[in-house]
């Protein structure tokens, strides 16, 4: 199967089956060569992220009403129209071997529709759209998305956020100081091939560059880091557990913030770590074993009601589920999603939120975080809690904004509990 037949094979999967980008490409690239797999995660992750955009150029050239085209021709002319303007690669290439995966009853279709694109110059025509129209298309984002953006953080930083929604994401690793320091994992990485290096002055955070399948690397599966985004760690660090502390982690897995505490904890103390699905809770025992952490207690449960095995805690993490418009950089499948799939989000996210408070000892401190840009989900449910919550004191939030060269979006706020 060519790199092509793989992205439309995967385009038509992705969009029939509704799983994640990463997670199909992850699970079709890994016994292709370097070069096949670059290509291949190039073409399928800019088609997925530039659907609008693509699709506004088709209703453009297109003679066949929109909706009346064929799910893989679609794809196809998303394939096509992305080589031509996004990527370095031959016209007539880009043209010829798009047609010939295209079904024989649909060869000239397709051609026809590229070609013409490339005569009117490989232009994108934004007339007849409003300011947030042309951002929706331009960005490739849901209008509903830009226009709460703009009312919430204005127009200057939502067109930021939409450009940092596009290209490859960053990823980060968090040191495991319990068994090695920076430099250590700078060393054992360079020994893999991978390029990395300290992250703004953290001495706990590494940005990797050119680090290929994570999972294949020595010094992960020695246990020397885990993959976690830095606004996550900061997150972490918010909450400054320390030695000897009791800590819960709700909505825990994978895991990544469970052992950020255990290791600002020196592996010291207990963590309750618990997630609504068991197969989701294996991923933070695995990673446990691999990083040696031997303080976290995980188990599926949801984080919505009381659970009376678990104790009064000195902090509190509560990371709930959210609409992710903080982390669309990473799954690209977000920025389409229709507004109602998400209204009965802050119900369940304020749920969590009363319930973590039972377990936040007098004294003690609770955190409350999103990875989403979306006051409905932030500001306001803070607000409300601690209005209703006077024992609670609101000491500070912080919305994080993606940055190109930074971390996700990102909301956070500290409770301290009088």
């Amino acid at each position: 199967m060519t790199g092509r037949e793989q992205v439309l094979d995967l385009l038509i999967k992705a969009d029939t089956q509704g799983a994640y980008s990463n997670i199909a490409l992850n699970s079709t690239i890994e016994r292709n060569s370097q070069a096949d797999r670059a290509f291949v995660s190039a073409l399928f992750y800019g088609v997925t992220e530039r659907r609008m955009t693509l699709d506004h150029i088709i209703r453009q050239h297109s003679s066949i009403e929109f909706d009346n085209i064929e799910s893989g021709t679609m794809q196809l002319l998303r394939m096509g129209i992305y080589q031509l303007l996004y990527m370095d690669i031959p016209e007539s290439a880009a043209v010829n071997e798009t047609v010939k995966l295209a079904e024989h009853s649909s060869k000239g279709y397709v051609n026809a529709v590229l070609r013409a694109f490339i005569r009117k110059g490989k232009k994108i025509n934004y007339d007849g759209l409003d300011e947030l129209g042309v951002l929706s298309v331009k960005y490739s984002c849901a209008k509903w998305i830009v226009k709460l953006w703009v009312k919430s953080y204005g127009a200057e930083v939502t067109e930021k956020m939409l450009a940092t929604s596009l290209g490859r994401p960053p990823v980060y690793a968090r040191v495991n100081t319990l068994v090695c320091d920076a430099d250590d994992l700078i060393y054992e990485l360079a020994e893999d091939g991978v390029k990395s290096d300290l992250y703004n002055g953290s001495d706990k955070c590494l940005l990797l560059e050119n680090s290929g399948s994570i999972e294949k690397l020595r010094a992960y599966r020695n246990g020397l880091f885990h993959v976690q985004d830095v606004s996550s760690q900061r997150c972490c660090e918010l909450l400054a557990p320390r030695e000897g502390d009791t800590v819960i982690d709700m909505c825990a897995a994978p895991g990544g913030k469970s052992f950020t505490l255990a290791e600002l904890m020196n592996n010291k103390g207990k963590i309750y770590s618990s997630d609504l699905y068991e197969k989701r809770v294996s991923l933070i025992k695995e990673g446990a074993v691999r990083l040696g952490i031997n303080i976290i207690t995980a188990k599926a449960g949801d984080s919505s009601v009381y659970d009376t095995d678990i104790p009064q805690a000195d902090c509190v993490l509560c990371d709930v589920p959210c609409s992710g418009l903080g982390v669309i950089r990473r799954k690209p499948e977000i920025k389409y999603k229709k507004k109602d799939e998400l209204k009965d989000l802050p119900i369940i996210q304020k749920k969590i939120l009363d319930n973590a408070k039972n377990y936040v000892r007098s004294g003690g401190r609770l955190v409350y975080s999103t990875c989403t840009l979306n006051p409905d989900e932030n500001e306001n449910i803070v607000n409300t809690f601690a209005a209703e919550n006077p024992d609670f004191l609101l000491k500070e939030t912080k919305n994080s904004f993606p940055e190109p060269d930074g971390g996700d979006g990102f909301f956070t706020a500290l409770f301290e509990r009088k």
